[in-house]
């Protein structure tokens, strides 16, 4: 309701502003116009009807004066002229008051070279028209009385400076208006730049996001794949010795003793690993009687697992080449977790048995292979998950290898894991 009783006034309004103009132009030549015939009834003795005319066509013309004001400016000077010549009225001096009008016309609405020669022209045509019907006198520097041609010079130069003037006001208005509305439009589009940009930021910031629980989830994943091995080899290889110490504690006490310490030993290893692993979820955490996580597994450790395989009963054969320790450390750590999970397997499910083990560098590639032999007589195999062999096919991946895991013709298992030198982008 509210919005209809407003916009009808604005409406009105605008239609207003729109006409006001043409109500301008009709009243300025049409008032003028019946003034200066009424004005001219009113002498006595009252002039003809000629005379009346003449005069008032003089201002007719203003009726157009902005869509043609020099040929205003010009109708209104030949109506001047028609006017002296004729002279209808004896004693009537028009002067230049009213082509005044049409000079602020001319200046107002016309640019300045093409409207100022009609200026001139017409000036010189009023004056040379009074001069010679000798209405006027010759010029008279000190007197601005419409007798004089003096008082064309400056009734003219005043009404083209008043018109030149509203001219610049109105186009430097203009200037401003059209400035205005290219900031407008720079504003609007520096907001959709901006919103642009907001939403360009949310996007990152989502982006993170995403990226930061990717890089979470795969660190979980891989903290989880190190337990596992960690956890697996060393608790089988106890589970194994803690068997065998079982059997020989009765009849061999200083035997099972040994066994016992190397239980232990096992134990300290698995316990150093996970303090190492568990360290990278707790960095920079104070822990008491540690100086810090153990260093990451190399190539150069692979005597610890096999040490740890022999003190479980399984003896190892291992053929290494001398340059395995000046490998990336990244590939060293996969490595070492392959062998690591595939000695695990040979305990888990095979037991005490003979065990080869063989890390081979051609240059561009690094071949591991771990082979057992058949289980042992009487060995219970736990059940497995099946993660370590999971993790050990994500490692070779990771390197863009193949890895090949199964029986072996004549009894036992292998395992044969080859890993590129420098890992796929």
């Amino acid at each position: 309701m509210d919005t209809h009783l407003t916009a009808a006034p604005r409406g009105a309004w605008r239609r207003l502003a729109d006409r006001r103009p043409r109500l301008t132009d009709l009243t300025l030549g049409g008032g003028l116009t019946a003034f200066d015939m009424l004005t001219l009834l009113a002498r006595e003795p009252a002039p003809g009807p000629a005379g009346v005319v003449l005069w008032g066509l003089q201002t007719v013309p203003l009726l157009w004066r902005r869509r043609w004001p020099r040929a205003v400016l010009c109708a209104m000077t030949a109506a001047f002229v028609a006017f002296e010549v004729a002279d209808p009225v004896p004693g009537k001096i028009p002067g230049p008051f009213l082509l005044v009008f049409g000079v602020y016309a001319v200046a107002r609405y016309t640019p300045v070279p093409a409207g100022l020669p009609w200026v001139v022209l017409s000036l010189l045509t009023a004056v040379t028209t009074d001069l010679l019907t000798g209405r006027t006198g010759p010029p008279q520097p000190g007197s601005l009385e419409p007798i004089t041609a003096t008082t064309f010079v400056v009734f003219y130069g005043a009404g083209w400076l008043v018109g030149y003037g509203r001219r610049r006001i109105v186009r430097q208005a203009d200037r401003l208006g059209d400035l205005n509305l290219r900031l407008g439009a720079a504003n609007g589009q520096l907001q959709d730049v901006n919103a642009r940009l907001r939403e360009a930021n949310e996007r990152l910031r989502a982006e993170r996001e995403i990226n930061a629980r990717q890089a979470v989830v795969a660190e979980r994943a891989r903290i989880a794949r190190d337990l596992h091995d960690v956890v697996a080899h060393h608790v089988s290889a106890i589970a194994l010795q803690a068997r065998a110490t079982e059997e020989v504690v009765q009849d061999d006490p200083a035997d099972g003793r040994r066994g016992v310490a190397r239980i232990a030993a096992t134990a300290d290893t698995a316990l150093v690993e996970m303090r190492r692993i568990l360290g990278l979820l707790t960095a920079g955490e104070e822990r008491d009687g540690d100086a810090g996580p153990a260093p990451e597994p190399s190539l150069r450790h692979l005597d610890r697992l096999f040490a740890a395989a022999e003190a479980a009963g399984c003896p190892v054969a291992a053929t290494l080449d001398e340059a395995l320790g000046e490998l990336p450390p990244a590939l060293q750590i996969s490595a070492y977790r392959i062998v690591q999970e595939a000695l695990t397997n040979v305990l888990k499910h095979a037991g005490p048995t003979d065990v080869r083990v063989a890390l081979c560098q051609d240059g561009t590639t690094l071949t591991v292979a771990v082979e057992n032999g058949p289980p042992a007589d009487g060995h219970r195999p736990p059940p497995g998950s099946g993660r370590g062999l999971l993790g050990v096919r994500e490692r070779v991946a990771a390197f863009g290898g193949t890895v090949r895991i199964g029986p072996r013709p004549h009894g036992g298992w292998q395992l044969s894991a080859t890993l590129l030198l420098e890992a796929p982008a």
